[in-house]
């Protein structure tokens, strides 16, 4: 396990230094040397920008896991299709990697019209300096209001506006990130836990009548799961049970 670790490690650090050598020559006022990465003084402008945008990168880089965590559809996914695996009492399978590798990919699917907006409207121009940095972070903060306060209940926004004392703004899109971002994500737990107990409610029947089947015939020592995890497994295979998770999902988020 350690040495599974080192090299995890050690392809993630050889990965960043490609990356920080890449845009490092490509920004004529960055160099990398033995102390460091080291940012130099320089009167031109396009030196400086170059040097914020290495800035910038590095900073989406660090806070990458929890922007994709804390405010994409991720959380509903990954939950809903762990409440599927327990449902149908498979104990690891699938996978938590699978699992949550078909959760990353069901969110890059969900989340690519807003992605594809703050690309167009935000990056793209920011990076051919036709706006500033406060602009961009302005309009991918906006496009990441919209798809947010679309799947938040009033309820949970109200709690976390009043706790801050939040003024009444003209519109929701004013409200600061802090308030909007735990007020999705208590939202979309809600919505996850909804959808996993009607996920439960035909797997729990079938428990029902196996357990009652076999208190019936006498054989109370044998585990009812042991004879109700093939006729789960058969149920969701007649209906096509990944297709139709899917689909619930991704029509979820319409």
């Amino acid at each position: 396990m350690q040495k599974k670790k080192l090299i995890v490690l050690l392809i993630l650090s050889l990965l960043m230094f490609v990356t920080l050598s890449s845009v490092a020559y490509a920004a004529p006022g960055v160099s990398i040397s033995d102390g460091g990465i080291t940012i130099q003084n320089s009167d031109d402008p396009e030196e400086i920008s170059a040097s914020i945008k290495l800035l910038l990168i590095l900073t989406i880089l660090a806070l990458l896991p929890s922007i994709l965590i804390m405010m994409t559809s991720f959380v509903r996914i990954v939950i809903v299709l762990s409440f599927m695996r327990n449902s149908m009492g498979t104990q690891q399978i699938p996978p938590n990697q699978v699992i949550i590798g078909l959760a990353l990919f069901l969110t890059f699917f969900i989340m690519r019209p807003v992605l594809t907006d703050i690309n167009e409207n935000a990056l793209q121009p920011f990076t051919e300096n036709r706006i500033t940095l406060e602009e961009a972070t302005d309009r991918a903060e906006t496009s990441m209001k919209e798809y947010m306060l679309k799947y938040t209940r009033d309820k949970d926004l109200a709690l976390f506006a009043g706790i801050a004392k939040t003024e009444a703004p003209e519109k929701l899109t004013d409200l600061p990130l802090t308030v909007v971002t735990p007020a999705f994500m208590i939202s979309e737990l809600n919505t996850a836990f909804r959808m996993g107990f009607m996920l439960y409610i035909p797997f729990v029947v079938i428990d029902m009548v196996v357990a009652s089947t076999l208190m019936s015939m006498g054989m109370m020592m044998l585990p009812p799961v042991m004879i109700s995890m093939p006729f789960k497994i058969l149920l969701f295979i007649l209906v096509d049970g990944w297709n139709l998770l899917t689909e619930t999902i991704i029509k979820s988020f319409a």
